[in-house]
């Protein structure tokens, strides 16, 4: 299944004002079932999903790397950490290491990631989705459903399923 990703992004838009009050609403007074539906909606949108047909996250985006991240991935890659970040990362404006430059330089050209085994935390859990209380990131899903279709596809789901 490819995606256009630059329809995603116009429908992502188009929708943003809609998911913004979802989560503002949901922020304001959270059923009490949200964290296990945002879960359920979640797995079952994965279910579905092959991240290896899109990627677009690897692509468009970095994940922000913890000490944890750059100890565990630099020895991986037989580099000390300072060798580690001088060749992948820089600082970004929060003072986070990010990478230096996109795509992700671990992406490979069938989409598979060469350290998926050690990859960053942030990674692992992209997009964030199934995240208790994930209303209280709602700027970050926000930007992730114009990246990522399952993201997408999940906050639709969510905005269908839980009334308030």
């Amino acid at each position: 299944m490819k995606q256009d990703f630059v329809k995603l992004r116009e429908k992502a838009e188009q929708k943003a004002d809609e998911h913004r009050a979802f989560f503002e609403a949901v922020s304001k007074n959270p059923p009490k079932t949200y964290d296990q539906d945002c879960k359920n909606i979640h797995d079952a949108v994965f279910e579905n999903t092959n991240c290896l047909e899109c990627a677009n996250c690897c692509k468009t985006t970095g994940p922000l790397f913890t000490t944890k991240d750059i100890d565990r991935i630099s020895k991986h890659l037989n580099l000390t950490p300072h060798q580690f970040v001088a060749e992948y990362l820089k600082k970004d404006e929060d003072g986070d290491w990010v990478l230096q430059s996109l795509p992700c330089p671990f992406l490979g050209d069938d989409n598979h990631c060469q350290i998926y085994t050690q990859r960053p935390q942030a990674c692992r859990e992209y997009p964030h989705t199934d995240r208790i209380k994930n209303y209280q990131i709602k700027d970050l899903t926000l930007e992730n459903v114009k990246i990522c279709p399952a993201a997408f596809e999940i906050v639709e789901r969510m905005r269908l399923k839980i009334s308030l």
